[in-house]
């Protein structure tokens, strides 16, 4: 078997199939594991560049018990008491809690009582819907509006009301919150998919709940997830092919089923299974079709740029996760997803790798020393249409250090130790994409139900990954990678295909040097 792809859905995927004793060979086209959960350097230093939370460690302590481990035994996780702190023009800051009881007298004494009771309202609002969604959503193969129906109970219509599903999550914070400051809060949860509040449904809701079930920050960053991950699956036996990249999936005469891969090194690899772990959007052109076929702009996903580079350590009031709010959160999106531009005045997070959750320096991190910094504004995903020269680069890091400005903090980009990648940029590292890190937006209430869904029409061939269900996110990546393995599994199965014999007649057998594993 072939996984293509070695992000997260394919680390998944390939950990999976291998635990049930088949042979797998990943290819990946990067020299190391991750995808999107990849480093880079400032100065002498490395930084995470790409997602910076970890949440739902449920997913892949599920995944690791097939090896007979859990992620705490291979990793070092901190949960985070304090989730995030978020300010507004002036310095106005709120810090959200690990625990409800502790959020609810922070947003009392930032905002009054009656927001504190609509804030208890929201948590149990948010954790019912993802009651709701975990095992017939998150957690399936993708489901249509009757399927999901049915799922849910039909025989249940107030916990169907209970979705909303079309209802826009801005509208819904309305009957939470008076207080603006507290929508674009709570709103921002429609980022975390590359979705504009003003347009995503409410039942985004549920990323309040799945947040304040536990935020852990890794030891060494979000990469050593990725490359802890390769590790496991390399001592189950799957055969890593770094650095070579998939040109084309190889199809019968009839063109029903996939034979194998071709790649840039002009390699064949037989195989009659692949889990196809990139953007849905690629599929054109590694199928030999004559044009690629990227998601519409008009349907895609946030785009960013994401700054990562050294600061001097001003600002004490720097947590692990900050937010840095515009004054405009409307206008914000309305320039990126209504006029395709980069906003004047963005919303600006910042993750500081060297604070804990709380904003202590760690320890060993010297006093006085500069301190790194990932900045991320949003952006348009017009990164196959648009240069980002150094001067609109520029631009937007200029705006970002305004809106740091006058929220209050001194914190100033060191240009000469720097990373920035754009659109473009991020176009160039995810085929297809345009730059869109989320795949396609969840605007409306069918967006949920348009993602394809693990299982294609061509026999053998089976997706993975964030633009695929059940969508953006690391733990959502992992489990896509989850329902790809799992349906293909089935899928032999069913053609009667009988079980690979497992090493020693059980589940195989963990070794600190994989065998060779031939393709199959």
């Amino acid at each position: 078997m072939i996984v293509v792809g070695a992000g997260i859905g394919g680390l998944a995927a390939a950990i999976r199939l291998a635990a049930a004793g088949f042979r797998v060979s990943l290819v990946e086209a990067a020299d190391h594991p991750g995808g999107k959960l990849r480093q880079v350097p400032v100065g002498t230093a490395m930084i995470d560049a790409g997602p910076t939370v970890l949440t739902m460690k449920w997913v892949f302590d599920d995944l690791l018990s097939l090896c007979g481990t859990c992620l705490e035994d291979e990793i070092v996780l901190d949960r985070a008491t304090t989730l995030a702190r978020h300010v507004w023009r002036g310095g106005d800051s709120l810090d959200l809690f690990a625990d409800p009881a502790e959020s609810r007298r922070a947003i009392g004494d930032f905002a009054g009582r009656r927001e504190a009771e609509g804030f208890s309202r929201f948590a149990a609002d948010s954790a019912r819907i993802y009651a709701l969604l975990k095992d017939t959503f998150i957690d399936a193969s993708r489901p249509n509006p009757v399927s999901l129906s049915a799922r849910i109970g039909l025989m249940r219509p107030a916990s169907l009301l209970a979705l909303r599903p079309f209802s826009t999550l801005w509208s819904m914070l309305e009957g939470y919150f008076a207080d603006a400051r507290l929508r674009q809060l709570f709103g921002r949860y429609a980022t975390y998919c590359g979705s504009s509040p003003f347009l995503a449904p409410a039942t985004l809701m549920l990323v309040a709940h799945v947040e304040q079930a536990g935020v852990w920050i890794v030891d060494g960053g979000m990469h050593a997830l990725a490359r802890r991950l390769a590790s496991i699956a390399a001592d189950f036996g799957v055969t890593f092919h770094y650095g070579e990249r998939v040109d084309a999936i190889m199809l019968d005469r009839a063109g029903r089923a996939v034979t194998g891969v071709r790649t840039d090194r002009d390699r064949v690899l037989s195989a009659a299974n692949i889990v196809f772990n990139g953007d849905a959007g690629a599929l054109a052109t590694m199928l030999g079709q004559s044009r690629p076929r990227p998601v519409p702009l008009a349907r895609r996903s946030l785009s960013a740029i994401v700054a990562c580079t050294l600061v001097e350590p001003r600002d004490e009031r720097l947590a692990h996760h900050t937010v840095h709010f515009s004054d405009d959160y409307r206008g914000e999106f309305d320039a990126i997803f209504g006029h395709g531009r980069a906003p004047a005045d963005p919303t600006v997070y910042l993750c500081a790798p060297d604070r804990t959750a709380d904003g202590a320096r760690l320890d060993g991190v010297a006093v006085g020393a500069p301190e790194r910094l990932y900045a991320l504004m949003n952006m348009p995903a017009d990164g196959d249409r648009c240069s980002y020269d150094e001067s609109e680069m520029e631009r937007c890091l200029t705006a970002m250090e305004g809106r740091l400005a006058a929220n209050g903090s001194a914190l100033r980009f060191d240009r000469s130790r720097m990373t920035v990648t754009a659109p473009d940029g991020f176009a160039r590292l995810f085929p297809a994409t345009g730059g869109a890190l989320y795949g396609m937006a969840s605007h409306g209430w069918a967006a949920s139900f348009r993602r394809p869904a693990a299982r294609t029409a061509l026999k053998g061939l089976y997706l993975a990954g964030g633009s695929i269900h059940p969508g953006p996110g690391v733990p959502m990546a992992a489990l896509s990678g989850k329902i790809a393995a799992a349906s293909l599994m089935a899928d032999r199965r069913s053609d009667g295909w009988s079980r690979p014999v497992a090493i020693n007649g059980g589940t195989p057998m963990r070794s600190a040097t994989a065998a060779p594993s031939p393709l199959q």
